[in-house]
């Protein structure tokens, strides 16, 4: 049996929905929201019947008729620390992305306008796998002060699902393998999969780990420390600076991997510096993971709109390969990858998980 799945994953200028007949996309829009219209709003909570009317009117226009979907399924956002899965959107989960648990982000409103739709046409809806998939092994939770718990916020719905699609295509089960997996976009994160577990990733959302294009990634703490009370800067300057304005941006004023190619190929030294860079702490933190997977790693996996490009696939394969094979899997497809989620249910393979 085939399931229509319609799924909603809103950002913080848009919302992008998709119909799916299983995994096969039968349309995709990107409902762009200006600025003013988000301005009206004082909180996420309250842009939900707004968004959900642009939802419906394009969904009219363009011949999709409710009754016909099966499912519904949204993208997760800043619940409590949880086991990745599919989750059904119970009141409780429905709550915290209300109030959002771990903060306010757009993608809060994914399970809940899921959920509303849903309930409207009496059919089941879910999330999968949010930014706050927690599976860390206890080790991993210590930093150095127990005032600063290591905490898992990454990149996990586009981390998994490449961790499953590599281990349906070599046959096995994603629970029978160890993989690192890199999703390298605005945010970078590195995760070590065990088993089926993220058992070690860093916190990606304040930028820790790596440097990336937007993000300052781990710093000297010293000297951050300085800069804080320096009187220079107020909190908001320098979290702009670890988040949005650190990275690519900071030393050379480009957030696009494609620009510092550009500026490579024209001779900008100061740009290869920057990308060789990138490329060094990645691999670092690579290495740094097959550690934590006892040095068996089976796959190293690269994703992530970076992924695409040739420079960046052969500086790291050429740096890692020794540990591992590597597989690229470029972009991130997060509609295909939500529908997948909610067909592992619908088809029973995975039973729905109670937040």
């Amino acid at each position: 049996m085939s399931y229509k799945i319609l799924i909603i994953n809103p950002g913080s200028t848009s919302t992008k929905i998709g119909v799916y007949e299983d995994e096969t996309q039968l349309m995709e829009e990107t409902l762009r929201h200006s600025t003013e219209e988000i301005a009206k709003y004082d909180t996420i909570y309250d842009q939900k019947d707004f968004r959900k009317e642009v939802i419906l009117d394009v969904l009219k226009e363009k011949n999709v008729d409710l009754n016909d979907i099966d499912v519904v399924v949204g993208r997760g956002g800043l619940l409590k620390p949880i086991p990745g899965g599919t989750y059904a959107t119970t009141p409780e989960l429905l709550e915290d992305l209300k109030v959002g648990k771990q903060g306010q982000h757009a993608s809060n409103l994914g399970g809940i306008l899921a959920s509303e739709i849903a309930a409207e046409i009496n059919v089941p809806s879910y999330i999968v796998d949010p930014v706050v998939v927690d599976e860390l092994a206890d080790v991993a939770r210590l930093s150095g002060h127990p005032l600063f718990p290591r905490t898992s916020i990454f990149h996990a719905l586009n981390q998994k699902a490449v961790a499953k699609r590599y281990a349906k295509e070599v046959g096995k089960n994603y629970e029978d393998l160890n993989l690192i997996v890199v999703h390298m976009g605005g945010g970078v994160s590195v995760g070590a999969h065990k088993n089926g577990k993220v058992v070690d990733v860093a916190n990606a959302l304040d930028g820790d780990g790596p440097f990336s294009p937007e993000r300052s990634g781990g710093l000297p703490t010293g000297a951050l420390v300085k800069a804080c009370f320096s009187g220079k800067y107020t909190q908001a300057e320098v979290g702009k600076m670890l988040n949005g304005n650190g990275g690519f941006n900071a030393y050379v004023g480009s957030n696009d991997m494609r620009d510092l190619l550009k500026m490579i190929e024209e001779g900008d030294k100061k740009a290869e510096a920057v990308v060789d860079a990138f490329h060094y702490q990645l691999c670092k933190e690579i290495g740094a993971m097959s550690v934590v997977l006892g040095g068996k790693v089976d796959q190293i996996i690269l994703t992530g709109g970076i992924a695409y490009s040739a420079k960046t696939q052969a500086d790291m394969k050429n740096a890692v390969e020794w540990i591992a094979p590597v597989t690229v899997y470029p972009g991130e497809d997060e509609l295909l990858a939500l529908a997948q989620g909610a067909l592992r249910v619908m088809n029973g393979e995975e039973e729905a998980k109670v937040y």
